[in-house]
């Protein structure tokens, strides 16, 4: 299984840099984890949010706009996806 994982600075960012496409096309991962994705996902275009062959999800912060966020994109359908922790301050 291959898996990556990578600190975005920016999914936008990286998306118009021509980074982001490669990561899937060049390595073809089973799951690949953003950090720092700073975007919504209504913000994102949708060769960006939906990847041929991947179902993907989403979260950003709910206490600042454009800070933070992270994303999955994963072939392997979950099974269970848990969007919260139960603790408010983290959940925000």
């Amino acid at each position: 299984m291959k898996i990556i994982s990578w600190n975005t600075n920016g999914l936008r960012a990286t998306a118009k840099q021509g980074h982001f496409n490669p990561l899937f096309s060049k390595y073809k991962p089973d799951i690949v984890c953003l950090q720092e994705t700073k975007v919504e996902e209504v913000q994102l275009s949708e060769d960006v949010k939906n990847i041929k062959g991947y179902t993907s999800y989403f979260s950003h912060s709910k206490g600042r706009k454009g800070y933070s966020g992270v994303a999955v994109y994963t072939k392997i359908k979950p099974v269970k996806v848990e969007e919260v922790l139960g603790v408010e301050d983290l959940d925000a």
